[in-house]
């Protein structure tokens, strides 16, 4: 259950990815200087003892051969980020591609956070979970490790979509938690006009904030064909149409939507990536966090 989420290959190219906040260490970005943390960095600082749940990889193998004993490799790190992984878990989310109904938005969104915390990991930073419901949020505090991973993976795997976005009310708890150095993630479809007031409330309040907005392959293609049924799965308002018909109209009005959403990110100072359901997914964690933006 703890690794399911993310495939092999997804798991092996993890590897060349950073995660990177432009805020954590002030104007000069990451790098600017170390803290005296303990984690995976890449000055050495000491070995400890290995202890069960470390990653292998952390294992120094020559002094093994050595001493016939288990030690890790421990480094000063690179400031160290707090990562808080949103999640929108409204009805939308569950929708799926009729080619592929077992891949949801939703399922996406938790494979995406599975590397997230992996990354976070990888880095000894601190991660944590919000799930956005409309009856509230589902908050896992950040913490560190692979024991704090598997706890996340259970919340992510009890994880449901259902109902609207939640109102602004609901998400006081949020504003408490998520501060001011803390790197923030959110995953969802972004076309609930609260989702995108929210990311563009935290950017103004001086979050480092991320956006990645997950589609359906029939949005981006519309490949319907005949008389069709189109639902809202928020509203249950419903449309009948021939999709021939519909296409050319649909694709040019969607693609005006989606350059409306960025150009408000981009207004905003929020980095932002998307991710159609036929695509790898670690793609969009590749536009943001490769080594071209490191």
């Amino acid at each position: 259950m703890a690794h399911d989420l993310i495939p092999p290959g997804v798991r092996s190219r993890l590897k060349s990815l950073r995660l990177t906040s432009r805020r954590a260490v002030g104007a000069q970005g990451i790098g600017a200087h170390t803290s005296r943390s303990r984690g995976t960095g890449l000055e050495f600082a000491q070995y400890r003892a290995y202890e069960q749940g470390d990653e292998p990889r952390q294992i120094d193998w020559k002094l093994y051969a050595r001493s016939d004993k288990f030690f890790v490799r421990e480094a000063e790190r690179e400031s160290p980020l707090a990562l808080w992984i949103l999640i929108d878990a409204s009805a939308s989310m569950a929708q799926a591609d009729g080619a592929r109904p077992g891949w949801s938005r939703l399922d996406a969104a938790k494979a995406l956070a599975a590397c997230l915390a992996e990354l976070a990991i990888a880095q000894g930073d601190r991660f944590g979970l919000i799930a956005l419901h409309a009856d509230g949020l589902r908050m896992v505090a950040p913490g560190s490790g692979p024991r704090h991973r598997d706890r996340l993976l259970i919340e992510l795997h009890a994880l449901s979509a259902s109902g609207g976005f939640p109102d602004p009310a609901r998400l006081a708890p949020l504003w408490e938690r998520i501060g001011a150095q803390d790197l923030v993630v959110m995953l969802g479809d972004f076309f609930d006009e609260a989702g995108v007031a929210l990311v563009e409330r935290l950017a103004a309040a001086r979050r480092e904030t991320l956006a990645v907005q997950l589609l359906t392959v029939e949005e981006r293609d519309f490949p319907f064909e005949g008389g069709h049924r189109f639902r809202d799965p928020e509203t249950d308002a419903e449309l009948l149409g021939d999709g021939t018909a519909l296409r050319a109209d649909f694709i040019q009005r969607f693609a005006d939507a989606r350059a409306a959403l960025q150009a408000r990110f981009d207004a905003a100072g929020i980095r932002h990536a998307t991710y159609v359901l036929d695509e790898e997914v670690d793609a969009p964690l590749r536009q943001l966090f490769g080594r071209r933006l490191a």
